[in-house]
């Protein structure tokens, strides 16, 4: 039903739990070209005709990518709910006209504190200033285009840090006029005792402590995940690995040219030993152990 498509892995900033953030990854950085993208949704072999939604995100900031807004129009033409994820440090006001005018459906909008001090203790290198402006450049777009879309929302990433500011952040948004504002918890690759990032709230982590004081995600580990046939992610350069938590692409499941291929891939020998490895020892799955699969319960 859904597909993320990846417009770039480079980023502006410096995020301490983000591979693109801490340029930890191993695969290369580069651009997603729109004619890739092009052949993997259309045409009578084209992945739209399946498809409802169409995320273009993974890793990096997607509006570093000049063409963004031809990427949206791409998914758009195929009548496919498109959306994306920023930090919102590339957006000027003609560049708000064009992100309108691409059609785009949902905006995504990380703003991780309500002053530049607990801003900058995650979105490191980042300026709140310059996301609020963004805001303000696309709110403004959108009023002018007499527009409904994008709808509008900003996401806090919520740490140790910033946890205070939840508050002030509601009432924020409250007071821009976003459409939307969405509480997220961090995903921290060693949590232990004294980690910065750490809420002092156990609603607003994902980890607690165990009997023998060792940090581990609250929610059991199942043997079953629902997004192993409800969607995929292809990486800028046409890998196709299999959720969003494989930042990395350890799973690399084959490289899709085009829709025909991306089927190939699905329906193939390493998805299906993947699927079946899913259901018979997640938890052994190194990318599964941190994964928020059914621990978001709390906004």
């Amino acid at each position: 039903m859904s597909l993320s498509v990846e417009p770039t892995t480079a980023c502006n900033l410096r995020c301490p739990e983000c591979p693109s953030g801490l340029r930890s990854f191993t695969r290369p950085t580069g651009m997603l070209d729109p004619n890739r993208l092009a052949a993997l949704l259309s045409g009578p072999e084209g992945l739209a005709r399946d498809l409802v939604y169409l995320n273009l995100y993974f890793q990096g900031e997607p509006y570093l990518h000049q063409g963004m807004d031809d990427l949206v129009a791409i998914g758009k033409r195929e009548g496919l709910y498109v959306s994306t994820s920023t930090n919102a440090h590339h957006i000027t006001p003609e560049r708000a006209d064009r992100i309108v005018a691409s059609g785009i459906d949902r905006l995504i909008i990380s703003i991780d504190g309500a002053d530049q001090e607990a801003y900058a203790s995650y979105r490191v290198g980042g300026n709140l200033e310059k996301v609020l402006d963004s805001t303000r450049y696309v709110l403004e777009a959108r009023r002018r285009a007499g527009a409904r879309h994008p709808h509008i929302v900003w996401q806090f990433l919520v740490v140790g840090p910033n946890e205070h500011q939840l508050p002030r952040m509601r009432a924020m948004a409250s007071q821009w006029g976003v459409d939307e504002f969405v509480v997220k918890t961090a995903q921290i690759d060693d949590p232990h005792d004294g980690h910065p990032l750490l809420t002092g709230d156990p609603r607003l982590r994902r980890y607690d402590r165990d009997p023998s004081g060792r940090w581990t995600l609250r929610n059991p580990m199942h043997d079953r995940c629902w997004r192993m046939w409800q969607g995929a992610v292809v990486t800028w350069d046409g890998r196709v690995v299999p959720c969003c938590f494989d930042k990395d692409a350890a799973h690399d499941m084959g490289q899709a040219a085009d829709g025909a291929g991306f089927r190939e891939i699905w329906s193939g020998a390493a998805y299906h030993r993947f699927r079946e490895a899913v259901f018979s020892d997640r938890s052994g799955i190194e990318m599964c152990r941190n994964c928020t699969e059914g621990t978001e319960v709390w906004a």
